[in-house]
């Protein structure tokens, strides 16, 4: 681990500014002087030992703890942080994220602020409610787990098998605006926005990497009566810029309009498979993955009318 608990905080900000937001979240005053990584946090009422493996995932993306680490660390100042995590992105993050978006399509058409706005909207709601999850569900279980309570039918697997995919929606947001919002679009504006994305992927790339490989061990370690005290990424490559066929225009327009594999198949006389390898490539091609993604994209080039979508 290049980070200690006897280095100075400073110098541990100095290493990788990104750390200033962990900092946040734990609660930790930005003014330490010269004091220690140690002292900083057991001011704060912070484990160190949780502080700075915390610290490597978010400096070092292959960076994966041991079961020696996580059993050295606390459960509950996990929670902690991903508490504060769900409010900073609810609230703050996402909040920022849709005014810039507003204004950046404040000169397009009304169908264009329409459909980026809607799926910004559902991406959004698509988030609260997996933040919602866990606190109503996933933290009150563990909570329960560190207090000997094991009466219970839920176990973290069910968490892992429902965590959201949050990821690929976002991918799909840069390239709509990258590649299908107009060129009236303020460019400075433009490329705020897509900062503002490429941070927030980042950080929710971290926010997973400490579910999945900090909080889902420790409390599997807690639900086998381990021992474990109780106090104790690179962004997705976009497409290219082959256009697409005029075979594959129409499978996009046909998934667009909400139909199955099987559907799209019937309508153009052709095998499932071949459906499956056109919606490859246009993937390929254009960068974007999800249903919500290949519709606005559909709306915003003109592939297909917003008033046939809604009925």
């Amino acid at each position: 681990m290049k980070f200690s608990r006897k280095m100075k905080m400073a110098d541990l900000v100095e290493k990788d500014f990104h750390l200033l937001g962990l900092l946040s979240r734990f609660g930790i005053d930005q003014r330490f002087g010269d004091d220690s990584v140690e002292q900083i946090c057991e001011a704060a009422d912070v484990d160190p030992d949780t502080f700075l493996l915390l610290c490597e995932i978010y400096s070092s993306p292959d960076f994966r703890p041991d079961a020696e680490m996580l059993r050295s660390c606390s459960v509950r100042d996990i929670l902690r942080y991903l508490n504060q995590s769900h409010d900073y992105y609810v609230n703050r993050s996402l909040a920022d994220l849709a005014a810039a978006l507003r204004q950046l399509t404040e000169p397009c058409t009304d169908t264009q602020k329409q459909v980026i706005q809607r799926f910004f909207s559902d991406y959004r709601t698509e988030l609260e409610r997996h933040f919602e999850m866990e606190e109503k569900t996933v933290i009150p279980y563990v909570r329960n787990l560190l207090q000997g309570n094991c009466n219970t039918s839920y176990t973290i697997d069910r968490f892992e098998d429902n965590h959201a995919q949050i990821h690929e929606t976002l991918s799909d947001l840069k390239n709509l605006i990258m590649k299908s919002l107009p060129a009236v679009c303020d460019n400075r504006q433009r490329i705020a926005v897509l900062l503002s994305i490429y941070h927030l992927e980042q950080d929710l790339d971290h926010h997973t990497c400490i579910e999945d490989d900090v909080l889902v061990p420790m409390v599997r370690m807690l639900e086998s009566r381990g021992s474990l005290p109780a106090t104790a990424a690179a962004s997705p490559k976009t497409g290219g810029q082959e256009p697409l066929s005029d075979r594959e225009k129409e499978i996009l327009v046909s998934v667009a309009m909400g139909l199955l594999n099987k559907e799209i198949a019937d309508k153009h006389h052709i095998s499932i498979n071949t459906v499956i390898t056109h919606r490859k490539n246009i993937t390929r091609k254009i960068g974007i993955k999800t249903v919500a993604g290949l519709t606005a994209y559909a709306i915003l080039n003109n592939l297909v009318d917003i008033n046939a979508i809604e009925q």
